[in-house]
């Protein structure tokens, strides 16, 4: 691992973030009425974009928007060259990575067919609300204009081609309901608002949202880690894992994703609960086997659309066994256009003979000289990985992720050594089940907390 190369500067890098940044303020104040000195902000992501395909119409859209002439179409515009931008970063921050690992370049994904017009009127209709709230901007955001999302979400949350945009615009309105009136904020979560509302307003365009192709693959999977995502009423564990076809075609990464609604009281180890049941790979990870796939189908971009039937447990497969031997040569699979943003990097990574540094900036490893950060704040605690045990480790599976202008790494696993042996430990080490006393603890405490929820529940149905 190329560790000097996480520091080097990269081409252009902060230029586009700078021009991405100089839109995301402008709609802090709104696209109905742009300040004299928020012109510039649109002024600098149509000049990002020129050169491209979308040079005219950015340049259109910013010279109407900045005269308070802005409608859907320039809106649209504006989001596509913003996330297109955003695409360049992901892109060579990507090729950065590649360089670091020495792995295979993924292949190049294929640009998305135009699709049929379908369900014409609610992509319409968000459409129409998204640019609404683009005109009042963050600031001017209020309970009744915030509001406005939810009949379009309540016609198109019972149709599952529809769900996906249905769910961002749900969680999105909800996140502004909680912070109306905008006038109030004393912060903004600029970037973060900013791409939620250029996503979904991409997605309301005709063919943007098709599922990805599905192919069916067999042969043998290799867990390399969990990686859990936890929210008040929602839990995912997403795992990754090296694929051995069993036709000889290349090794790839590839990753499987369970989720499942939850309580807000059941937390820590007690989750695994919900998530066990839904798919049998986590009992494989936390036992330390491979798994055997018959047909299971997976989408262009590696991941797995789990079923429990096509799937058996293998061998015992360690971990950094894997890390070690398949790892180096595994392919990533390709990123579509409309997905490639650098906070959804995290790219599977083995690091080795490193030292562990402590100071109030937190923990980093120092490989070779070059210093990276360690997210600790990522590490579930939902299983026995803790920053302390990180800090004694020697080598360590992780994700190497990209946020806040620099690399950071997300441990998955860590080898440390104890009474002489080497031992690793992995943060879903408890997917399955555990016999961990600390395991045992948590998961008891979820299961009581799950009880007494279903009897309350019970009791209010009866009335």
């Amino acid at each position: 691992m190329r560790a000097d190369l996480l520091s080097d500067a990269i081409d252009g890098l902060d230029e586009a973030l700078a021009a991405v940044d100089g839109f995301d303020d402008v709609l802090v104040g709104g696209l109905l009425r742009p300040r004299p000195g928020q012109a510039g902000g649109l002024t600098g992501l149509a000049e990002a974009v020129a050169g491209t395909p979308l040079a005219s119409r950015a340049a259109e859209a910013a010279e109407k928007t900045a005269a308070g002439a802005g409608g859907e179409d320039h809106f649209v515009a504006l989001a596509a060259a913003r996330t297109a931008l955003l695409g360049s970063v992901h892109d060579a921050l990507v090729a950065r990575v590649d360089e670091v690992t020495g792995r295979p370049a993924a292949a190049e994904a294929a640009a998305p067919s135009a699709g049929e017009e379908y369900a014409a009127n609610l992509h319409a209709a968000a459409r129409s609300w998204l640019c609404d709230l683009a005109r009042a901007g963050w600031q001017g955001i209020d309970h009744e204009l915030v509001a406005g999302a939810a009949p379009v979400v309540s016609a198109m949350l019972p149709d599952p081609a529809l769900r996906r945009l249905a769910t961002l615009l749900d969680g999105f309105a909800a996140e502004l309901a909680a912070s109306c009136p905008g006038a109030t904020l004393e912060r903004v979560p600029v970037r973060r608002w900013a791409d939620l509302w250029s996503r979904a307003l991409l997605l309301t365009l005709p063919g943007a949202a098709r599922p990805a192709g599905v192919a069916e693959v067999s042969g043998r999977l290799l867990p390399l880690g969990v990686d859990v995502q936890e929210h008040a009423t929602a839990v995912q564990a997403q795992v990754h894992a090296v694929f051995e076809p069993s036709d000889g075609g290349a090794t790839r990464l590839v990753r499987a994703s369970v989720s499942a609604p939850k309580p807000d009281t059941v937390v820590g180890a007690g989750l695994w609960q919900l998530l066990r049941p839904r798919m049998s790979l986590l009992a494989a990870v936390s036992e330390g086997r491979t798994m055997e796939l018959d047909a299971m189908p997976v989408t262009a971009e590696g991941d797995l659309v789990w079923d429990d039937t096509r799937a058996r447990a293998g061998e015992p497969a360690e971990v950094f066994t894997t890390a070690r031997v398949a790892l180096p040569t595994a392919v990533a699979s390709a990123v579509a256009p409309l997905d490639r943003h650098p906070a959804r990097i995290a790219v599977p990574v083995l690091v080795e003979g490193y030292a562990v540094e402590e100071d109030e900036d937190g923990t980093a490893l120092r490989i070779a000289g070059h210093r990276l950060v360690v997210d600790v704040d990522r590490v579930p605690a939902a299983g026995p990985l803790t920053p302390e045990v990180v800090a004694a480790s020697g080598a360590c599976v992780g994700l190497l992720r990209w946020d806040a202008g620099e690399f950071l790494l997300q441990p998955l696993a860590v080898e440390r050594t104890v009474r002489k042996k080497a031992v690793a430990v992995h943060a879903g080490a408890w997917a399955g089940g555990t016999a961990d006393k600390a395991g045992v603890r948590a998961e008891k405490a979820a299961t009581d907390a799950v009880k007494v929820l279903r009897e309350r529940a019970g009791k209010l149905l009866r009335k």
